[in-house]
């Protein structure tokens, strides 16, 4: 990479990061964890509402707990810079769902499933995404909740999946298989492991 290159690189690094800085998260009303359950229990009548509210509590709390083991201060793209750099340990997106698929996994939820989608993969302009989306058991992801803490550095945004505003997701496996048919997909790229059981 010539001089030049790295440098028009970080400038639009730089550029980027203060457009998506100043994008405004959600803002959260005290009853979002009842918002969100009712919204996932309204995916299909066969999710338990109970369950839908465990999972709502888990999406809305538990990226606060994420931010702050990841040392997150600021904007999602700017953080991504500080994991690549080297200077914050996690806090990439796949990192977001991976860490939300697990904890969500831990409930062992009978008429729930957790369901890992990507965005942007099809395209050289824009910088693949992760997530995790939950659905009732036997529905497709597309049929379900996605729950992104990333996009607002652990203010979760929640949306049904093909109702998502700035995203067009495609099941994980589906964007895996793409990549490896083109040979584009690396051997060493963490995010496409499956999830460990634990």
């Amino acid at each position: 990479m010539t001089q030049f290159t790295r440098r028009a690189f970080s400038l639009s690094l730089v550029s980027t990061a203060a457009l998506v800085g100043c994008a405004t998260p959600p803002v959260h009303a005290p009853d979002e964890v009842s918002r969100l359950a009712n919204g996932i229990t309204a995916l299909n009548p066969s999710i338990d509402p109970a369950e839908a509210l465990r999972a709502a509590d888990i999406g809305i709390n538990y990226p606060k707990v994420l931010r702050q083991q990841y040392g997150v201060t600021d904007s999602a793209i700017v953080h991504n810079i500080k994991v690549n750099a080297g200077s914050r340990p996690r806090g990439l997106c796949w990192h977001w769902a991976e860490d939300m698929q697990k904890r969500l996994e831990q409930e062992n939820f009978q008429t729930l499933i957790t369901h890992r989608a990507i965005a942007n993969a099809h395209t050289r302009l824009l910088i693949d995404h992760s997530t995790v989306i939950v659905s009732a058991v036997g529905d497709e992801f597309d049929e379900g909740m996605v729950l992104d803490p990333w996009r607002f550095s652990g203010i979760l945004y929640w949306a049904p999946t093909l109702q998502d505003e700035k995203y067009t997701w495609v099941h994980r496996q589906e964007v895996f298989a793409w990549k490896r048919a083109r040979g584009i997909l690396k051997a060493s790229d963490p995010s496409s492991e499956p999830i460990p059981t634990s």
